[in-house]
């Protein structure tokens, strides 16, 4: 059957070997070699730690597995090695090489890639395009047609972030540059609310914090003094001073409703004092 397939294979031109090579047959010489670890070295043997097993392991290779006559070669293998193997050995390389995991990353327009959750920053002309990121246990590396473009230290709790100044652009620097101190003098010329939610904010983890204040003063310029000021004093009201309340507030023109708390003081002059039409209870039985 398979010659008939050869000729009519012929027949179009092409020419297959009725008989093709077979699988390599020394495999099992090649792996004879663990049996004889197994049957030579591990009978009546004992270890009480890796380092022990290893020492006894090489003392048998170089006395024992290393001088016998091989049945194969018929000479002793350290001799043979020391013939035909030791010369074509090479040293191993002065630095360990380090494994890392690659992965392609998308430029944000933060001018920062995310990897497992946490942030690295890149050239900002860079936004847009996608890198490749090489991670080790140590550093992060960032590629772009095989030239290296950024490089930082490796990040491991969710949410880290590590931004070089010169990948920024301008404005971003400039945007820094607005410390804690510069928030809270901005929030004082607002009013006293701002203020007392600014540092309420700068109370714990200032540093984290140093983004949410710089855009909650930002809203003054799209919503004013006036209703910022408002919108503070309604957030630390609630004891919810962030500012995600505080824009929310604003979004919805919650500031400009009455403070319910005043609300209910109102409501509660109606009942406990003397209203407009109340009567006397004294003449109601009159």
């Amino acid at each position: 059957m398979q010659r008939a397939y050869a000729e009519c294979a012929e027949g179009y031109g092409f020419k297959i070997d009725p008989c093709p090579p077979r699988e390599p047959q020394k495999k099992g010489r090649v792996e004879a070699g663990v049996k004889y670890l197994k049957r030579t070295f591990f009978p009546l043997r004992e270890f009480r730690s890796l380092d022990e097993a290893n020492a006894e392991l090489r003392h048998w290779v170089l006395e024992t597995a290393g001088n016998r006559l091989h049945g194969s070669t018929r000479q002793r293998p350290l001799a043979l090695f020391e013939q035909t193997e030791k010369a074509l050995l090479k040293p191993l390389p002065d630095v360990p090489p380090q494994l890392a995991t690659w992965a392609q990353v998308k430029v944000h327009r933060d001018a920062h890639v995310q990897y497992q959750k946490c942030l690295y920053s890149v050239p900002f002309h860079l936004v847009g395009q996608r890198l490749w990121l090489k991670a080790s246990a140590t550093t992060v590396q960032l590629y772009r047609d095989h030239q290296l473009v950024a490089t930082h230290p490796r990040l491991h709790r969710p949410g880290q972030r590590s931004t070089v100044d010169d990948h920024m652009p301008p404005e971003a620097l400039a945007y820094k540059l607005r410390d804690p101190q510069w928030c809270l003098h901005a929030a004082e010329t607002i009013g006293p609310a701002c203020r007392a939610l600014i540092e309420r904010l700068f109370a714990d983890r200032v540093l984290e914090n140093l983004r949410a204040a710089q855009g909650l003063l930002g809203l003054k310029k799209k919503y004013g003094a006036a209703r910022l000021e408002a919108a503070c004093a309604r957030a630390l009201a609630y004891d919810n001073p962030s500012y995600r309340t505080v824009k929310t507030i604003l979004e919805k023109g919650l500031d400009q409703h009455p403070d319910p708390q005043q609300a209910f003081d109102a409501l509660c002059e109606t009942y406990t004092g003397r209203g407009r039409f109340s009567r006397d209870t004294r003449t109601l039985l009159n």
